[in-house]
């Protein structure tokens, strides 16, 4: 099945009338709400739902969680992502989603809407008009306010009936009797069931004698009283929310002093995070690096944080990191601890730099797209507090965004930053070379050539400064002429006539836009100019390495194919010897494409296969697109049509998953358009088409998967 939902959760209990209700409203109408208070499970409901009817949608069902949005400006790069959309375009915000969804039959599912009410209802109703086929159902605490919407109120479990019980029972994980302690907490919980979890968790650690008597106690105070730090006077709170509420206050006087400290700290974390990343943002004080784990490990045994996934990650439930949050802000400490996460964040994507020319390239850029929701809040953070540090964040980053797919995004946290730093030197020269990059990608070609000609201006004055600094201050401290002369052949970021890494790479951005925009020969020129002047060789930074590749390239388009295999293939050896997987994978795309032009079809399948698990090992759709395209172009070079419409049909899917029409290097475009009119006429136009249209609308992975049965790579 096409679509992504999440797993469901084990624990959902009941809730069949509420179910065939969701089920039955999105039959009849195009946008579903589901409301109730926080905690009363609504998007178990929603997902249980999404599973159940997904097979009558046949492009899918899709989940966007907007819980770890703090704000709209992200709401619709949310979305796209969520839909598979590695949106490229340049346009407004939600052209390229309006393109994606635009003749699709899906359900797309907005979890937590209640913080973005208005801006959601902005973007369905956009998305409503623009896709007949779309279907939206949402959660939220209030209903959208959108014509056409069908709201549909969820209550907590009925508190003495058994459903309530039995969610109790396996939350515990204990066989209770409808009699007794676990059925007065049921009532007294009011059937909700997130109170329930957490109450379930005390029973596991002091059984349920012990836990109905503290409820008694706490929940039989005036509601006033129950929860006084959270209290508004402006606003009287349904009474459900005020027993939730009291029941995580509850939760929050059994855990330990340093227990609840962390958790108030904890609720600066927008998404998923990791022991380490708790250590860095939340030690202090009391808390330190020896008694944070264990605090922790109470928090999770109390069901405050959701145990660790696969990969160790963990995470609080929006309602219980909300409550965390206000504590925080009562201790006086919301702006150190956020300034301490944007500050710990913007070192791991510094960190992610770093490493990205060598054997640890995957695990950074994995490790970059895991806690990509935080750097996200660390950048807007700084953009307000610090943008000169913004400015840093964003050009560590940006690259690895790009490469995979986050383009809107790369460029919109750049161009904000740029705008309101007013850093020199090298941080500039970084971010102007990351917004280059990203606006040839998009295919913005005139704007991409102002920002390559910034980067280079940039880039040449800043190594000049830090040469003539480096100097003057040798010569201030060694008076000989042997130390003066070592200086110079010492100085570390090129002399006055040897570019630098970043003269390097600004000449690697020009000839990256040379070779989209049909010019090999400036491309050949421009980084071989750079590469002829500088000292060392390929192996020695990323600049360098990229720079190659370009040159590379452009041996290429001008049609000195034996030079350019020969240089790609010693590039793919020393990248196979650095474990680089970027520069490699680019290298088996030209290598496909010198292939082609060779005349050696089945030589650039095999490549064009390499290229393909790469670019999904790295999650770049862009980069899929292309090399599907290289290796359909392959196979009708090679006679086999019918697999050449299948791989072509699947590559028309992973297009429109960029929001762009099909494009790539000239040469390419003129094949590929070459054999596949060579291929529709071998078959005859029906056959290829139902073969294209059958690859088109089924499932891009199961396409890919297709593609990627052949031969090995060649040597």
């Amino acid at each position: 099945m096409r679509g992504h939902l999440p797993d469901e959760n084990p624990g959902f209990v009941g809730r069949r009338t509420e179910l065939e209700r969701v089920s039955a409203a999105l039959a009849d109408h195009r946008l579903v709400t589901v409301t109730g208070v926080g905690g009363v499970g609504k998007t178990r409901l929603a997902l249980r739902a999404a599973h159940g009817v997904a097979r009558g949608f046949p492009d899918g069902a899709w989940w966007t969680d907007l819980g770890q949005l703090d704000g709209d400006r992200l709401l619709v790069a949310l979305v796209a992502d969520s839909v598979d959309l590695a949106d490229h375009t340049p346009g407004t915000a939600t052209t390229g989603l309006r393109r994606r969804l635009a003749d699709d039959r899906l359900l797309l599912v907005l979890d937590s809407c209640e913080h973005l009410t208005e801006p959601c209802a902005r973007l369905v109703t956009e998305l409503l008009a623009a896709a007949p086929g779309l279907t939206v159902l949402t959660t939220s605490r209030r209903p959208l306010g959108v014509a056409g919407e069908h709201v549909v109120p969820l209550d907590p479990l009925p508190p003495a009936g058994g459903d309530a019980l039995e969610l109790l029972r396996r939350a515990a994980g204990q066989d209770f009797p409808a009699a007794g302690p676990a059925g007065e907490i049921c009532v007294r919980l009011e059937g909700i069931p997130l109170a329930l979890e957490l109450a379930a968790a005390q029973i596991r650690l002091q059984g349920a004698e012990a836990v109905r008597d503290q409820l008694g106690t706490r929940l039989d105070t005036p509601p006033e009283a129950r929860f006084d730090l959270l209290a508004h006077t402006e606003r009287v709170w349904p009474s459900r929310h005020q027993t939730l509420r009291a029941a995580i206050g509850w939760s929050h006087e059994l855990s330990t002093p340093l227990e609840r400290l962390l958790w108030a700290r904890l609720s600066v974390f927008r998404g998923p995070f990791d022991l380490s990343s708790a250590l860095a943002v939340c030690t202090g004080g009391p808390l330190d690096r020896a008694t944070l784990p264990a605090a922790l490990d109470g928090l999770v045994r109390s069901s405050v944080v959701r145990p660790p996934d696969a990969g160790g990650r963990l995470r609080m439930l929006d309602t219980i990191r909300e409550y965390g949050a206000t504590w925080l802000d009562r201790t006086g400490e919301t702006g150190t601890v956020a300034d301490r996460h944007a500050a710990h964040f913007r070192g791991l994507a510094r960190r992610a730099e770093t490493e990205w020319h060598g054997a640890r390239q995957l695990r950074w850029y994995r490790t970059v797209d895991a806690h990509h929701t935080d750097l996200r809040t660390a950048l807007d953070r700084l953009l307000r507090t610090d943008p000169d540090a913004a400015l840093d964040l964003i050009g560590s980053v940006a690259f690895a965004w790009s490469c995979r797919g986050r383009l809107r995004e790369a460029r919109d946290g750049l161009e904000q930053a740029l705008v309101l730093s007013e850093a020199r030197g090298r941080v500039r020269a970084r971010a102007l070379w990351a917004l280059g990059v990203t606006l040839v990608l998009q295919g913005e070609s005139d704007p991409a050539q102002e920002v390559s000609e910034r980067c280079a201006r940039e880039a040449r004055n800043t190594e000049y400064a830090e040469y003539a600094s480096h100097t003057e201050h040798t010569e201030h401290t060694e008076h000989t002429e042997h130390t003066e002369h070592t200086a110079h052949e010492e100085a570390p970021r090129g002399g006055r006539d040897r570019p630098g890494e970043l003269t390097l790479d600004a000449a690697a951005l020009a000839g990256l836009l040379a070779l989209t925009t049909g010019r090999p020969m400036s491309a050949y020129v421009v980084v071989g100019h750079v590469l002829d002047a500088a000292r060392g060789g390929p192996a020695d930074s990323a600049a360098r390495l990229r720079c190659h590749l370009v040159r590379v390239f452009a041996l290429t388009g001008l049609g000195r194919l034996a030079e350019a295999r020969r240089g790609a293939l010693r590039l793919r050896a020393l990248c196979q010897e650095l474990d680089e997987h970027w520069t490699r994978t680019a290298l088996e795309y030209q290598l496909a494409l010198t292939g082609l032009l060779e005349g050696d079809p089945q030589a650039a399948a095999g490549h064009a296969r390499a290229m393909l698990e790469g670019t999904r090992g790295l999650g770049a759709s862009l980069g899929v697109a292309l090399g599907l395209d290289v290796l359909a172009t392959a196979l009708a070079a090679a006679g086999d049509g019918e697999r050449a419409a299948d791989v072509s049909g699947t590559g028309e899917a992973y297009w429109r998953a960029t929001g762009q029409p099909r494009r790539g290097l000239p040469g390419l475009r003129a094949l590929h358009e070459k054999y596949t009119d060579t291929a529709r006429a071998t078959l005859g136009e029906p056959a290829y088409e139902e073969i294209f249209v059958r690859a088109l609308t089924g499932l891009p992975q199961h396409g890919l998967d297709r593609a990627l049965e052949g031969p090995g790579t060649p040597a």
